[in-house]
């Protein structure tokens, strides 16, 4: 298979490249280059989408092209250009406005596609008016198309932090009694996806040439049981300390991502179906998924190696000093 990767050099895009030429493909990225370097093995085809494609790109036959783009513009721009691939458009799970309902891409509505080109990180909701038109313009242009939408991502590499804020913080917990700031409730649902399943998961559906819209995510875990597998993964023994997210709230404690945040925290009910997307559909298709103890042990390995790992949250002291505010206001 030709494969044409418009990135290549960052995350998920990269795996994708990586993993389709660990099958022996023939792998081009086009992209700026100037993110980072493209997976080893690959051609680097220097493209800013700001500009027409090259005719390095556009004069060229692909089987099939896989896309992260989050501007409409250079969608359209790149489907018009090669309509005759298969394209795999990585979208995302912003595309639902109604966060606290779980279903599948056949039960739950989209937001109203926003064609224009915006800052797609002002907001999760022009964030994903924008991926619903990134959609749009590869249903409507390319030849046969499959639309992946993935939640949250996980593994090396992650550039986010998200996830790695737990391998890091569970990995100290070594020796008896070493308490750790678990958010929320022990039964909350959390789903993750390892970047190298996805990754794996789009290169079958390029060679398969699959037609269809499909929810990216993992299995559906309550956080306690997460939190037990990334500890097993690590080696750690940590003895979790549940706060409730109103006390966190109240503290000023960020969900989900960044300064003084709690990754994988979310409140509740209103974000309950972000993260119980049904993967069922997306299984049956088959994507295959590792256990999370094998993500969180390579996750670690990678943040320990690479200087400069991304990894956002709470610093030790903020939850030292949460976790005496808690046992106060318990006493009180």
């Amino acid at each position: 298979m030709r494969l044409l990767v418009l990135g290549g050099t960052q995350f998920l895009s990269r795996a994708v490249a990586r993993d389709a030429v660990g099958r022996g493909h023939q792998v081009a990225c086009a992209c700026r280059g100037i993110s980072g370097a493209v997976a080893a093995g690959t051609t680097h085809l220097p493209w800013d989408r700001t500009n027409p494609g090259p005719a390095s790109v556009t004069e060229e036959r692909w089987d099939a092209v896989v896309d992260v783009a989050r501007l409409p513009s250079q969608v359209r721009t790149a489907v018009a250009a090669m309509p005759d691939a298969h394209w795999v458009f990585v979208s995302t799970i912003n595309v639902y406005p109604d966060t606290d309902v779980a279903g599948t891409p056949a039960t739950l509505r989209l937001h109203e596609p926003r064609h224009t080109d915006g800052d797609p990180y002002e907001s999760p909701e022009i964030y994903g008016q924008m991926k619903v038109a990134c959609e749009q313009a590869v249903l409507r242009g390319a030849a046969s198309a499959t639309i992946v939408r993935p939640g949250l991502v996980s593994g090396p590499d992650d550039n986010t932090g998200r996830f790695t804020y737990w391998p890091w913080r569970l990995a100290q917990a070594h020796g008896a009694h070493v308490e750790v700031l678990a958010p929320g409730r022990p039964d909350d649902l959390v789903q993750i996806i390892d970047v190298r399943d996805l990754a794996s998961w789009i290169v079958d559906l390029a060679e398969r040439r699959t037609a269809g819209v499909f929810d990216a995510v993992g299995e559906i875990v309550p956080l306690a049981d997460l939190l037990d597998q990334v500890a097993a993964g690590v080696g750690a023994t940590p003895e979790l300390t549940w706060v409730d997210q109103d006390f966190l709230q109240s503290r000023g404690v960020e969900p989900w991502a960044g300064p003084r945040s709690i990754p994988l925290w979310l409140p509740r009910p209103e974000h309950d179906g972000l993260v119980a997307h049904d993967p069922a559909p997306s299984v049956a298709a088959g994507l295959r998924l590792r256990p999370h103890a094998e993500t969180a042990r390579d996750t670690l390995t990678w943040l320990s190696s690479t200087p400069g790992g991304a990894r956002t949250g709470l610093a030790l002291e903020e939850e030292a000093s949460l976790l005496q505010a808690w046992r106060e206001s318990r006493h009180s």
